[in-house]
């Protein structure tokens, strides 16, 4: 129920409503940032990094609705850029363009498309996903799963999808492979790592989310 429905009702005053989402939203915003700067946010793999942060991207979206959900989504995506700028692995040029390994491997304009976009999906994409499945399916527990594994899969298509359009040579002489096979590893990596990260995803994000929707009904805080 959106806030001003609430303050319809005669629930909670719009002001107050307002002041209450904003909270829960810098509360979200808050973890974020700790996550990106500790292990709790990214996992290194040697090359690259694994990442939890797709995770509170999805719940507010769920809770918020896609609008926030994008903010948060470029909170995660800004956050990339300087994790990858800061603490850089072999390939991280795809993801900053401040950023290089080498005269032939070096960031650009376009390592800001990789690192943003497609996380601002996650949170489109998983708020839309939610309120669809909310709407007709009307269990909260299958929408916060839906909502988990295709914002999650979002990420990874997305990523390693504009890293092939964008960077392609560049990424699989870094990592040692033939251009020629790279479109067949990427789809290797979206299998293998995508997919089982994206039903991870579905069953925190369950957990999680109806939790804190209970919460923050109780609290008139829902979006």
């Amino acid at each position: 129920m959106e806030n001003r429905e609430l303050a319809k009702a005669g629930t909670m005053p719009p002001k107050k409503a307002n002041v209450r989402l904003l909270t829960q939203m810098g509360l979200l915003t808050g973890l974020m940032v700790v996550m990106a700067f500790t292990p709790l946010g990214y996992i290194p793999l040697g090359f690259m990094n694994a990442t939890t942060m797709h995770i509170p991207v999805i719940l507010g979206a769920c809770l918020f609705g896609p609008k926030m959900g994008a903010v948060l989504g470029g909170l995660f995506g800004v956050t990339s850029v300087i994790r990858a700028t800061l603490t850089p692995t072999l390939t991280s040029f795809v993801f900053t363009p401040f950023y290089s390994f080498s005269p032939e491997f070096h960031g650009s304009w376009k390592s800001l498309i990789v690192a943003i976009v497609p996380r601002i999906l996650i949170g489109v994409v998983a708020g839309l996903a939610y309120q669809l499945a909310a709407k007709y399916v009307k269990q909260d527990a299958a929408a916060f799963a839906a909502a988990g594994f295709l914002g999650s899969i979002t990420n990874t298509i997305g990523v390693m999808g504009l890293i092939y359009l964008l960077f392609g040579e560049q990424y699989a002489a870094a990592a040692g492979e033939s251009f020629e096979l790279l479109l067949g590893i990427i789809m290797g990596v979206v299998g293998t790592q995508g997919v089982p990260e994206a039903i991870i995803a579905a069953v925190l994000v369950c957990g999680v989310g109806k939790a804190l929707s209970t919460v923050y009904r109780r609290m008139n805080v829902f979006a």
